[in-house]
């Protein structure tokens, strides 16, 4: 058997939302805290060790879990080979955070992400 770098662990849940303003109230709300993160194209919110997001143009029907990993793009060739499926090849969303996403035989959907590796592919 390969020798696997074990995922780090979801750190992330980010929410498809289509009222990016209605949401942030609820979420805020929810958590006790305003969020972190304030843009157009997501809100994030810290909570302890998990990181709660809002993505006003997901596609997804439910929320997405992002696991941390030392390296997505060898993370995403070990799950392929394991029989997941790429659902969105690695991409850099800023500030280096590099993210992809793999789905399951159920379409279920699973998050990489990985800090300083933008612009890998």
């Amino acid at each position: 058997m390969t020798e696997h770098k074990a995922a780090q662990g979801p750190k992330l849940i980010v929410y498809p939302v289509s009222d990016i303003e209605s949401a942030k109230k609820l979420f805020a709300s929810l958590l006790g805290v305003e969020p972190y993160a304030d843009a157009a194209f997501y809100v994030g919110y810290k909570t302890d060790e998990l990181e709660i997001g809002l993505d006003p143009h997901g596609k997804s029907s439910g929320p997405i879990v992002y696991w941390d990993t030392d390296d997505v793009t060898a993370k995403l060739g070990e799950l392929t080979a394991a029989g997941w499926k790429t659902k969105a090849e690695p991409r850099d969303v800023g500030g280096g955070m590099l993210v992809a996403s793999v789905t399951d035989a159920n379409g279920n959907v699973i998050g990489l992400r990985a800090a300083g590796q933008g612009k890998q592919r």
